[in-house]
């Protein structure tokens, strides 16, 4: 078992930077693939960001591509979403996602998920 909690989010100007954090605790965290999500309202959640168990491997949406950065510190059971040049449709709760194994995917068959941290950016 995994529990995810998300944090970071809040209100921010567009062109503006935030941090998400998600934080895992339960079995080894360093074995696991970790995604982000967001949903918007009104709109099905999508993939942001993928990061593979040893954080060689990211994977970033198009949409994010450049602005959004992910990465992983195992030693603190901690993946981050760096956000920068945000926009107002980068608004959504955000979700951090974990499957055991070795591929990032883009899907939502992810086993284990946080509770989603608000990010509201205003024009």
């Amino acid at each position: 078992q995994v529990q995810l909690v998300e944090s970071g989010g809040g209100l921010v100007q567009a062109g503006g930077s935030l941090r998400l954090s998600c934080a895992a605790s339960g079995r080894t965290f360093s074995s696991y693939v970790v995604g982000w999500f967001r949903q918007a309202p009104g709109k099905e959640r999508e993939f942001v960001a993928g990061i593979s168990w040893g954080g060689g491997n990211t994977y970033h949406a198009d949409s994010v591509k450049g602005r959004f950065t992910i990465s992983r510190d195992n030693a603190k059971n901690t993946v981050y979403l760096q956000m920068s040049s945000l926009k107002p449709e980068d608004t959504a709760v955000y979700y951090c996602a974990a499957k055991y194994g070795l591929v990032i995917i883009t899907t939502a068959d992810y086993r284990y998920w946080g509770q989603g941290t608000q990010v509201t950016v205003s024009s």
